[in-house]
């Protein structure tokens, strides 16, 4: 993409405080016309969502970017979740108003990318010296590269869904923390915490596919067969896993699925049933560490399911830049990437909120060093991506993943048998697998 800025034009917009034209013309492509802040900078717009300790650690990191150069703004908007955050910049897209960069997960930035979307990062990286590849994670940095090598993201951060159990809890009931090495064994726990009256419940599994996904992986699933041609959802090791969660939830009642709400509210409401001594245990992202109080809770590794070992997913939060805008705006994207992943600020992320550092370094920062050593659940997700199962990729373009969000509602909240809801969430992901074979 050439560029098309010429000085003269620049002083003229720094001159009348800020240029009122968009990084983008009218066809969507890039204009060559960066926008400027009233002093000058070029501005970067960035769309990002998070949980609400999150956002500000998230802003804190924007700011002392902003600060410590003199040539790039970023201007953040901030949305209520991560499906929000998509359905948004999609809509932005076919308006001609996308943002430069954004933060998405691996499967969104994957269908824009094969939308043609998403400019390549290669082309930034190669021009870098100082760029260090070999030190980025490899289960998060593969996430961000096509099959052609075009590197059409940078992990921003790594997440896994871990175990949070009430210690209390725990203890009144004599289960010992180490004893869970199956997700069986969490049910027999769940069941000795539960109370009779239904007031205190053993476990609150995360609504949604993503933890019923991540137990079917550590019972051997697969989402697609080796070839690539069958949907697989609806095998004997999916049907199993989630018919042993619709038992537990409805005919058992040793667990329980808070659902619905406004963006992140059910999340709060599970852990706030943990915290406030109502529940035994939930599973959630390793990003819900700095709003958690670890004098009541700990930290465990998700187990296996039978005899198979834990294999949860482990995927990466990306921050991408979109291809309509200028050079200019791609290139201050660019430099607040490599910012934001730098190892001392991915020990300020990771202390922050929990998540996953994407450095192998950052382990190194001595602040996050000390930190470690004083709050030992920091290093459970760290120790779990180590055996974790990469995102899963669907090749549809999100209908299988669909089909599974439809299935658990299902199974989590109508209680409808697996085989039943796996059968017809196959059938439909199926269909779709085909029409683009």
């Amino acid at each position: 993409m050439k560029k098309r800025i010429v000085a003269a034009f620049l002083t003229m917009a720094m001159a009348v405080g800020m240029l009122t034209g968009c990084g983008t013309g009218s066809d969507g492509s890039a204009s060559g016309a960066a926008t400027t802040t009233a002093d000058g900078k070029i501005q970067v717009d960035f769309w990002y969502a998070g949980g609400k300790t999150a956002v500000n650690v998230f802003q804190d990191i924007v700011d002392e970017f902003n600060e410590s150069q003199d040539k790039y703004e970023i201007v953040t908007t901030t949305q209520a979740d991560y499906s929000e955050t998509y359905e948004k910049l999609q809509a932005a897209i076919a308006g001609k108003k996308a943002p430069d960069m954004v933060l998405l997960d691996v499967d969104a930035s994957q269908n824009l990318n094969e939308k043609g979307l998403l400019a390549d990062i290669n082309e930034f990286i190669q021009a870098d010296s100082d760029f260090e590849e070999d030190d980025y994670i490899d289960v998060f940095y593969g996430q961000g590269e096509s099959e052609d090598g075009k590197r059409y993201s940078l992990p921003a951060y790594g997440t896994t869904q871990v175990l949070y159990y009430n210690i209390a809890a725990f203890e009144a009931a004599g289960i010992d923390p180490n004893s869970i090495e199956t997700w069986q064994d969490l049910a027999e726990a769940a069941a000795a915490m539960t109370s009779e009256d239904g007031t205190f419940v053993g476990w609150e599994p995360m609504w949604g596919y993503n933890n019923l996904v991540d137990a079917a992986l550590s019972n051997g699933a697969t989402l697609l067969s080796e070839d690539g041609k069958t949907v697989m959802i609806n095998s004997k090791e999916w049907v199993e896993v989630w018919e042993s969660f619709r038992q537990w939830i409805h005919d058992d009642k040793i667990m329980k699925v808070n659902s619905g709400g406004q963006g992140w509210e059910y999340w709060y409401t599970t852990i706030d049933d943990v915290l406030q001594n109502k529940a035994g245990g939930y599973t959630g992202s390793s990003g819900d560490q700095a709003d958690l109080d670890f004098s009541i809770v700990a930290a465990m590794e998700q187990p296996g399911f039978n005899d198979n070992p834990s294999a949860p997913t482990a995927g990466a939060l990306q921050l991408a830049m979109l291809e309509s805008s200028s050079d200019e705006e791609k290139q201050g994207a660019y430099e607040f990437m490599k910012y934001f992943t730098s190892p001392e600020n991915q020990a300020k992320w990771s202390m922050g909120t929990g998540y996953i550092a994407v450095r192998q370094s950052t382990l190194e920062v001595a602040e996050f060093k000390a930190y470690a050593e004083e709050n030992p659940q920091a290093l459970v997700p760290i120790s779990q991506a180590s055996h974790a199962t990469a995102s899963l990729s669907d090749p549809t373009g999100g209908k299988i993943f669909d089909a599974l969000s439809i299935a658990a509602d299902k199974v989590e909240l109508e209680n409808i048998s697996a085989q039943e809801a796996l059968d017809e969430a196959q059938k439909t992901a199926q269909e779709a697998l085909d029409s683009i074979k």
